[in-house]
C-alpha cells in the first residue's frame, strides 16, 4: 500500500505481531488499556466486536493522526458458550476435557480505524476446529508443558500437538488471533475510503 501511514497493532500478542510480520507490515505495537470478561457467556457477534472496539477506543488518543490502528479480539466458543482464558491448571484440564472429542468455533473479530478522519470497518471471522479423542495423559502433558493460561479456550493452536486436530475449517490464522486475509482487504479499504 503506497500510502504512509503508520500501522498501529493495539495488541501485545506475540502471536498477532507475527501474522502482521509475515504479512510483510511496518507496525508498532501498543498495549490496550481495555480489560474484558465476557467468558461463560452466551456468545453473540456483537459483544466480540463491541470488545475490539473498544480497545481500539483505549489506545486512540495515544497514537499520533497519521495512524491506522488494528485491534482484535479471539474467542472459542462451545455450544454457544464463550470459553475464556483459565484460571489455573484445573480450569484449562477442564476446558480442554470440554473440547476434546468435539467440534468448537473460534471467532475473531477485527477493528482497523484510520485516526485521521475517524473512519473504522470492524468484521468478524469465525474458523470451526474438531478435536480428536485424546487421553487424560495427553492432555495432562500439554498444559504442563505449554501452560496455556493466557489463550482462550486452554490451547494455542500453533503448539498444540498434531494429533489434538482432526479437523481445521477456516482460515488458520484466524484460530491464532488475526484472520490475515480478511485484515488486509479491511486495511485496502480503509486506505481507500476518502
Amino acid at each position: 500500500m503506497g500510502n504512509m501511514k503508520k500501522i498501529v497493532l493495539a495488541s501485545t500478542s506475540p502471536r498477532r505481531k507475527e501474522i502482521l510480520k509475515n504479512l510483510g507490515l511496518k507496525f508498532e505495537t501498543i498495549s490496550p488499556k481495555y480489560d474484558e470478561n465476557i467468558e461463560n457467556k452466551i456468545f453473540s457477534y456483537e459483544k466480540i466486536e463491541e470488545i475490539a472496539k473498544n480497545k481500539c477506543a483505549s489506545v486512540i488518543n495515544y497514537v499520533d493522526n497519521n495512524s491506522i490502528v488494528i485491534s482484535a479480539d479471539t474467542v472459542v466458543i462451545y455450544k454457544n458458550e464463550v470459553m475464556g482464558k483459565p484460571k489455573d491448571y484445573q480450569e484449562a484440564f477442564k476446558m480442554l476435557s470440554k473440547l476434546n472429542g468435539e467440534t468448537h468455533k473460534v471467532v475473531t473479530a477485527v477493528c482497523v480505524t484510520d485516526c485521521a478522519n475517524k473512519n473504522q470497518i470492524i468484521k468478524s471471522e469465525t474458523s470451526e476446529v474438531t478435536f480428536n479423542r485424546i487421553n487424560e495423559e495427553k492432555i495432562d502433558a500439554y498444559i504442563s508443558q505449554y501452560k496455556p493460561y493466557d489463550k482462550a479456550g486452554s490451547y494455542g493452536i500453533q503448539e498444540l500437538p498434531q494429533e489434538f486436530i482432526k479437523e481445521i475449517k477456516g482460515e488458520f490464522d484466524n484460530i491464532v488471533g488475526l484472520p490475515s486475509k480478511i485484515l488486509i482487504k479491511m486495511l485496502q479499504e480503509i486506505s481507500f475510503i476518502v
